[in-house]
């Protein structure tokens, strides 16, 4: 496939250049004039001027002048817009005429533009669907550090924070880490990271000088998209280098600070440059550079979710409870049960002493006072925080260039490559640390205003990334197994508890030997939490400790050794070098067609599963697998009664190559009413085909061995036959047998009302409410498999599963945006999403992950009394919520104890725009009254950040 892709990819660029002849025959005329602003009299730069109905364009420069060449015949109207101000139209006659153009500030409430929501252009007042936007208006008034935390404020949207720069958008609940069912598209391409599936944030993605725009429709769009756009979708668009030309940079630094932190208040630093330049308007290009760095939030829960030996989430620790399992500390995640692993060994003196007595106690009676009761006698080695073994120096380098060739003014051709490369955190059933990652997108791509082709190709590196708990206890076994270490830690307690227990009994015989051996027992008893901590000392003895040579040479050891390790130990090392591929096409015969506007689309996709053997199940040649996908969609667009109602259907096919083919209609209405007003319906399904590791992966982890949910690879493990339990019917004391079903996409009905309407040009109201109804919902299942192993008695395998219930949820949105005089504006919106059956769904864990209520509230001015200097506040709060992960502890996630608190933040910034320099700086502070909080369980506590940011040309 890889060298069919190189061909195909050759092939096209071979057509864009051929198409390159037929400029030469083309007469150009040149138009020149100046922008200035209304009132004030002052040039503008960077205004966008463009032929209407055409693409061919240019931006103003320095001193707002503009020369645009073009090939359209006279009279032409020309169009003016930028950001913030009312877009102008102007005819032009001849080449000789000289263009003047003013342009006023403009309210822009509902003026927008979008084109995700149809694949075409249109109002957003008119999406049939709800739609958000975030332009160069929006982003220059938020107080976010980056564009990419500034979409976590727009309605409906949450976000899940595994640190500070691997951030997973969400909408509409199932919220995770690594979220699966949000699709993120970066100039048209999926930007999932092939072997995980899902985003890596934007740590390669669009440098924040280049994006022109971000959309985001949260709810079912695989109708348009395709797969996994099931709970959504983030469009982001880079700007043209035709538009926007020159050089623009910036400079951001600031400081994190969290008291729970090993160092409180450290600095971060992100620096950036811009340059795009146009020849003639036929050739441009542009090149980014991105660099951030910082030392990272940190995860430090401490809290024991074993909920082991009759301990709770709250009162667990390690000095009370020898099954302590920290959430944030691992190498202490698999216990042991004293009570098992001694008895075939105490059992032969227990019947000695028996013997002794006269037969009057019996062995087991004997044993039992001894020991711990079964319940009471769960044992975990000792762990390391996660401090010690995750790597939380943060970076980040973005690099992207573009080629663009302009073949006519309607028809352009574009070679573009982004690479991303740094280190972070992120949480899966693991705390990885994304150690030296790299990815790139490469892309060619001819398009126009009715079409486009493209071919583009993700390549995945994992670099020296790691799994943080695997690492903790490859270090424990690296100095010491568990074999061991447990034959230590037991035989000590079996030494020092049983002397005391045959000495007592022997002081207490005169007694009688039942007197004698509860007098025994209740000494013993007393006595536990010494030889509890005598046993742990002596097999703790010599333990490798954080920052000492023979723990940093142990952790070197096991982070070169890939997962899951071989006979000479244990491996953290995350290998995956995964490729994407894929080619699609679109066209728009409305020029063709006359009664609808029409649309048809179409790809195909191939993964190229590549972890060197490590992740990923091999097959028959032992070889990992190659996932073919494709898909084909129509649209057909409608308007009627004089243009107030617009209709419009489309639906899709898919197929993967593991799995049935899926139909993905949509159908919608959109009524306008008194010129602003617009009420819409929609009825979609959606879906989404499992990753590639619920597929296909193969890893043996601290918590279970995880297995993909493809019917080979049960078979494999022998889990569709013998006795395999359910954990929940194992904790519950009663073991049943577990029966797997057919494992299947996910699908969804969507239903969705709203309305959308801008009153008296200042206040705009935008509300909805929706209804989604999921089939074969994904999730896990573990199971265990009993074993002979007396110190494991159970094997666990985590295996995706799907629901055999129908998962319901619905919610509700009300969002409103006031202007107010003198540039002022207010706004708010409000959230409200609920899991409707979750009674119903038994045993199956949905993983909701979503507050019921989430608001904000803001308070801003642009530009206050003219004076260039802008401010913004902004208040949010989410309600608590219950977090159920593969993360979560098993026994936590049972009994749904997992709460993440509801917190509340507080951001602010001002800015100030000096125009000679052309020269912004902006002062800001995310969470300014420091009110500590976590979006998820287990990942990192989010203290406060502030920042300055000098930018040039922005």
């Amino acid at each position: 496939m890889k060298s069919t892709f190189i061909k195909s990819f050759s092939g096209v660029l071979l057509l864009l250049l051929s198409l390159t002849q037929v400029v030469s025959a083309q007469t150009m005329a040149t138009i020149n004039g100046v922008v200035k602003e209304k009132g004030s009299s002052r040039t503008m730069s960077g205004v966008t001027v463009s032929v209407k109905g055409a693409s061919a364009g240019t931006i103003t420069g320095n001193a707002g002048t503009f020369v645009l060449k073009t090939s359209h015949s006279f009279p032409l109207t020309l169009v003016f817009s930028y950001v913030g101000y009312k877009t102008e139209e102007k005819e032009v006659s001849s080449a000789s005429e000289s263009v003047t153009v003013e342009l006023s500030t403009s309210e822009i409430l509902g003026q927008e533009v979008v084109v995700a929501a149809s694949r075409v252009q249109e109002s957003i007042l008119q999406s049939p669907v709800s739609i958000e936007k975030l332009d160069a208006r929006a982003l220059k008034a938020s107080p976010a550090p980056s564009f990419y935390d500034a979409i976590a404020n727009l309605k409906g949207v949450e976000t899940s924070s595994q640190s500070l720069t691997f951030k997973s958008v969400n909408t509409r609940g199932f919220n995770g880490n690594g979220n699966t069912r949000v699709l993120q598209l970066n100039d048209g391409m999926d930007n999932q990271a092939p072997g995980l599936n899902f985003a890596v944030s934007n740590m390669v993605g669009i440098p924040e000088l280049d994006l022109d725009n971000v959309e985001l429709i949260p709810g079912a769009a695989s109708a348009l998209y395709g797969p996994n756009a099931l709970n959504g979708i983030v469009l982001m668009t880079s700007k043209s280098p035709f538009q926007y030309q020159g050089l623009s940079a910036q400079v951001k630094g600031g400081v994190l600070n969290d008291g729970g932190r090993t160092d409180a208040t450290t600095p971060f630093y992100d620096v950036s440059v811009r340059y795009a330049h146009a020849f003639n308007n036929k050739w441009a290009f542009k090149l980014n550079v991105g660099y951030l760095q910082a030392k990272d939030w940190q995860a430090y829960d401490h809290r024991d979710q074993s909920l082991a030996n009759g301990h709770t989430l709250q009162d667990g620790t390690r000095a009370n409870n020898e099954g302590y399992n920290g959430v944030n500390t691992y190498g202490d995640e698999n216990a042991v049960n004293m009570y098992t692993f001694l008895k075939p060994s105490l059992m032969p003196q227990m019947t000695a002493l028996s013997t002794q007595l006269g037969g009057a106690v019996s062995p087991t009676q004997l044993y039992n006072a001894l020991m711990p009761a079964p319940n009471m006698s769960n044992v975990t080695r000792t762990g390391y925080n996660e401090a010690d073994v995750v790597d939380y120096t943060t970076k980040n380098l973005k690099l992207n260039a573009a080629l663009h060739y302009k073949i006519t003014e309607n028809l352009e051709a574009l070679i573009q490559g982004s690479y991303g490369s740094g280190t972070s955190v992120y949480t899966g059933n693991d705390r990885y640390s994304l150690k030296n990652f790299n990815m790139g997108q490469y892309k060619v791509e001819l398009r126009s205003p009715d079409f486009y082709v493209r071919l583009y190709t993700t390549q995945e590196r994992a670099g020296d990334s790691y799994a943080g708990g695997t690492l903790a206890a490859g270090i424990n076994e690296a100095w010491k197994t568990s074999q061991k270490w447990y034959t230590e830690y037991f035989g000590t307690y079996a030494a020092t508890a049983g002397a005391l227990f045959q000495k007592t009994i022997m002081d207490n015989i005169a007694q009688g030997p039942v007197a004698a051996v509860a007098a025994a027992q209740q000494a013993v008893q007393a006595q536990q939490p010494n030889f509890f901590k005598s046993a742990r000392d002596v097999a703790d003895k010599g333990r490798f400790l954080p920052g000492t040579p023979e723990f940093d040479a142990a952790a070197a050891q096991v982070k070169s050794k890939p997962i899951p390790g071989d006979a000479k130990g244990v491996g953290a090392k995350f290998t995956d070098k995964t490729n994407l591929y894929q080619a699609e096409f679109m066209y728009n015969f409305h020029k063709l067609v006359h009664f609808a506007e029409i649309l048809v689309g179409g790809n195909y996709r191939r993964y190229s599963l590549n972890s060197e053997k490590t992740l990923f199940a091999l097959d028959d040649n032992g070889k990992e697998f190659k996932i073919n996908e494709y898909g084909a969609y129509v649209q057909v667009m409608k308007k009627l009664i004089d243009d107030h109602l617009k209709l419009t259907g489309s639906v899709r096919y898919d197929k993967n190559m593991n799995f049935k083919g899926q139909f993905s209609p949509r159908i919608s209405a959109v009524y306008t009413f008194l010129e602003s007003q617009n009420i819409r319906a929609s009825y979609q399904t959606g879906f989404r085909i499992p990753t590639n590791q619920d597929q296909y992966i193969d890893l043996v982890t601290p918590q279970a061995h995880l297995i993909g949910g493809l019917p080979f690879m049960r078979e494999r493990y022998g889990l569709d036959t013998g006795r395999v339990y359910s954990l929940q019917s194992l904790l519950a004391g009663n073991p049943a047998q577990y029966q797997f079903q057919e494992f299947l996409p996910e699908r969804i009905q969507a239903y969705e009302i709203g309305y959308k309407s801008v009153i008296a040009k200042r206040l705009l109201i935008d509300a909805y409410i929706y209804k989604n109804d999921f089939k074969n919902m994904n999730g896990s299942q573990v199971v265990a498999k009993p074993t002979t192993n007396p110190t494991q008695p159970f094997a666990y395998f985590s295996v995706p599963v799907s629901s055999q219930q129908i998962v319901k949820s619905w919610g509700w949105a009300l969002g409103l945006d006031y202007s107010l005089p003198l540039n002022f504006t207010a706004g708010g919106n409000i959230t409200y999403n609920e899991l409707s059956n979750a009674k119903d769904l038994g045993s199956f864990i949905p993983q909701y992950n979503t507050p019921k209520y989430r608001y904000s509230l803001n308070f801003g001015n642009r530009n206050v009394a003219n004076s260039n200097i802008a401010f913004n506040i902004l208040w949010k709060w989410q309600d608590s919520f219950v977090w159920q992960s593969t993360f979560v502890g098993p026994a936590v996630n049972t009994a749904g104890l997992s709460e993440i608190p509801s917190y509340g933040t507080l951001d602010a910034m001002v800015s100030k725009f000096f125009p000679k320099a052309k020269t912004t700086v902006k002062l800001g502070g995310v969470n300014i009254l420091n009110k500590k909080y976590t979006t998820s369980w287990g990942n990192p506590t989010i203290g406060s950040q502030w920042y300055i940011s000098l930018g040039y040309n922005l």
